[in-house]
């Protein structure tokens, strides 16, 4: 049975546990994630997963949506902040505190995006990575940055998302291209004089990963970028598989490869690098 709910935010702390705030920070930063996605990221048991989102939809953290299958069904359950949690975490974040109406249009406008369904492709390869990382110790996702804090750090680079991927000792950055099919593959490849142009100026070459949603927009897009040998490198994959694994197809290459194996360069340690602070390579 669900814990009664209380009137006040400070009333709610003390049945906010460490992966509760754990999950909060996530629907800040990355909006929404289903139920199948918090599961692999945090939980072992499905049902422990769907009995927890339920106490904490009851005590107004999380808030939930979702649409009909056409030919009968639903869609999975898409998590996000409830008004309570849009409040603590700005509370964490020193921000002003949202009105209850504030709070119910960020989540009526998230549920009516247009683009909803790319941004839960783009959290769901992340999630593959953290949940690569659970079972297998020797790999890390030391980063895990979504579009709004990639802009904001790197300022004109607009990845759908950005990692630092650790494997024992070698820890390789990347931008991540996540693919639906919905606008033309030029349009992504235009992109990439950006990522140039960071290079140039900071020293930061990090491979962009095209994640695609078909083999065959995978081998339209190496057709239209074989033998050219830009200043970036580019590598493929296709949302069928796990992005931790060998699945990665550099341009020009015949086979594929991890993150880890993939060429990548930090930058130089200057002001307008946000990958360093004091204490060297700044991976949070």
């Amino acid at each position: 049975m669900p814990p009664p709910r209380p009137d006040g935010l400070l009333a709610i702390y003390p049945h906010i546990t460490d992966r509760d705030r754990h999950l909060l920070h996530l629907l800040d930063e990355h909006h929404v994630l289903t139920t199948d996605q918090i599961h692999r990221l945090l939980f072992t048991a499905r049902r422990t997963c769907q009995v927890r989102l339920g106490e904490l939809r009851e005590l107004g953290l999380l808030d939930r949506f979702r649409f009909a299958r056409t030919g009968g069904g639903n869609h999975p359950w898409h998590w996000t902040l409830g008004h309570h949690g849009q409040r603590f975490q700005a509370a964490v974040h020193d921000r002003p505190e949202p009105t209850a109406r504030a709070s119910r249009h960020r989540v009526q406008r998230l549920s009516a995006n247009p683009h909803l369904s790319h941004l839960v492709t783009v959290n769901e390869f992340f999630v593959r990575l953290r949940a690569h990382t659970r079972r297998h110790p020797h790999a890390r996702l030391d980063r895990w940055w979504s579009e709004t804090t990639t802009t904001k750090q790197f300022r004109t680079i607009t990845a759908d998302g950005h990692g630092l991927w650790s494997l024992d000792e070698t820890t390789v950055g990347f931008w991540l291209e996540a693919d639906t099919g919905t606008e033309p593959l030029g349009r992504l490849l235009a992109k990439l004089d950006r990522y140039a142009t960071l290079a140039r100026r900071v020293g930061v070459r990090y491979p962009v990963l095209f994640w695609l949603g078909s083999a065959p927009r995978e081998e339209h897009l190496h057709r239209m970028l074989r033998g050219q040998h830009g200043e970036v490198t580019v590598a493929t994959a296709t949302h069928d598989t796990n992005p931790a694994d060998a699945v990665w197809l550099p341009i020009g290459a015949t086979s594929r490869v991890g993150i880890a194996d993939l060429v990548a360069d930090h930058g130089q340690p200057v002001a307008d690098n946000p990958n360093f602070d004091d204490d060297g390579l700044f991976v949070a």
